[in-house]
């Protein structure tokens, strides 16, 4: 086992305070993706501890903690600033439904826990007394290489848990690693087993890869090696689909797609996914006309597809409504410039079109990177006055007798539409005529005007 000595690393006092806590009793080691990122200079975005204590011990010294997962050996502290997840070391073993071992036995051997884990540069020890840090299984010199390796054999860590698949794109993007032959191999071989992974779980590693550092790279990688054509076969349609070069200097609809996902801010899931899904209709829609390459009606496919692949899995009714509106307006700020003041004003009050020019300026930066409508957009939209009281409210629709429900909103979104088409500003009287008139039409049957 290799040893190597460190500067100690900055931080949290909650991890401080839990190591002080466990010293007098047993050892105790920072272990994974901390130690990983603390060498990387990078903020580790969890903070695990691994001891030789058992679980019951641990909970008597930390009396605080969650130790509903003390079975499986861990043990959670929630501290002031960071949670603290301990676990103890352990053996694992007779993995049988791609995701949870059978048989698990504690140890105290720090090489045999380093043996369970999924990558050498995840299986590192650092003892934050003496700033010594223990490698079973030569993470230090593939972190130095820059290169990602499972521990042992690929396909067994693999077949243990099809997560790590995804895992592996996340590590290698985010930390700057190059896929070692072997494991790459093992992961083209292994994408299949993906389907054993719940909605959820998938969704949740892949939000994590496409909001981080290296997100970018994470798609392109996820696609590459395989993983996408299985959980994301819309997106990895869109590789090698040729873009008319006027306007997508940058290459094929992936190569896009990957520079948006770059350009988007880090942490924000509508945005991600937005980048992520907003062109996946491209690739049904191409065709070579006389004068260039055309997406015709990509954007409201796109927003159809988007709905469907982030129902399959399972994203919330939030992220996906709002990544829906965002694919389906994405080319919308074409004619922005163009529209009448008073449609654009409505445009620009809706409480998603932050999220619309955050998305705009990500778009142009990864293709032509022309950005002036962007700014005059900015310019608008800053220069918007005070938002004058609404010509007519809910309570005006519920005066009419209409009951609460759907159609009170659609009410009020027809009467606001028709104000914003208007060419001279409506007064409120004029808007309740409006609406007695859309209220009428209502209860006869009739159809509110589409938006």
């Amino acid at each position: 086992m290799d040893v190597a000595r460190i500067e100690p690393p900055p931080l949290p006092p909650d991890v401080h305070a839990v190591l002080a806590r466990l010293a007098p009793h047993g050892r105790a080691w920072l272990v994974g993706g901390t130690v990983r990122d603390l060498l990387l200079g990078m903020p580790p975005r969890d903070f695990d501890v691994a001891t030789d204590l058992p679980p019951s011990v641990v909970q008597q010294i930390v009396p605080y903690a969650d130790a509903r997962a003390a079975a499986f050996g861990v043990v959670a502290v929630a501290g002031e600033q960071v949670p603290v997840t301990v676990t103890t070391l352990r053996r694992e073993a007779d993995y049988q439904d791609g995701r949870h071992p059978r048989t698990i036995a504690f140890t105290t051997s720090v090489p045999e826990d380093a043996l369970r884990r999924d990558f050498t540069v995840n299986a590192l020890y650092l003892d934050v007394g003496s700033s010594t840090v223990l490698d079973p299984t030569g993470g230090l010199r593939d972190l130095q290489a820059r290169v990602l390796r499972t521990v042992g054999v690929p396909a067994v860590r693999f077949d243990e848990d099809a997560l790590r698949l995804l895992r592996a794109v996340r590590f290698a993007a985010r930390c700057g690693l190059t896929v070692e032959p072997a494991t790459s191999a093992a992961l083209l071989a292994a994408a299949p087993g993906l389907r054993r992974l719940s909605a959820e779980r998938v969704l949740d590693e892949l939000t994590a890869a496409f909001t981080g550092p290296g997100r970018g790279r994470a798609l392109r990688l996820s696609v590459d090696l395989g993983l996408a054509a299985i959980v994301l076969p819309e997106v990895a349609a869109m590789d090698a689909v040729t873009q008319p070069p006027e306007y997508h200097p940058e290459g094929c609809v992936l190569t896009h797609t990957a520079l948006v996902l770059d350009h988007v801010p880090a942490d924000d899931p509508v945005l991600a996914w937005s980048a992520v899904l907003h062109d996946i209709g491209k690739p049904p829609t191409w065709r070579q006309a006389e004068d260039r390459i055309r997406f015709d009606g990509h954007d409201t496919l796109s927003a159809r597809m988007a709905d469907a692949v982030l129902r399959r899995l399972h994203a919330s009714n939030d992220l996906r409504e709002r990544v829906i509106e965002v694919c389906r307006e994405h080319i919308r700020f074409a004619s922005l410039p163009q529209m009448r003041p008073r449609r654009r004003e409505a445009w620009l009050r809706t409480p998603l079109f932050p999220t619309h020019l955050a998305f705009h300026r990500a778009d142009c930066l990864g293709s032509h990177g022309k950005l002036d409508v962007y700014e005059q957009a900015r310019t608008w939209l800053a220069e918007l006055p005070p938002l004058p009281p609404p010509l007519v409210t809910g309570a005006d629709v519920l005066a009419l007798g209409v009951p609460p429900g759907p159609a009170v909103g659609e009410l009020l979104r027809a009467v606001h539409d028709a104000a914003a088409e208007a060419p001279t500003p409506m007064a409120r009287p004029d808007a309740l005529l409006l609406l007695r008139d859309l209220v009428d039409r209502w209860r006869q049957g009739g159809v509110l005007p589409a938006r």
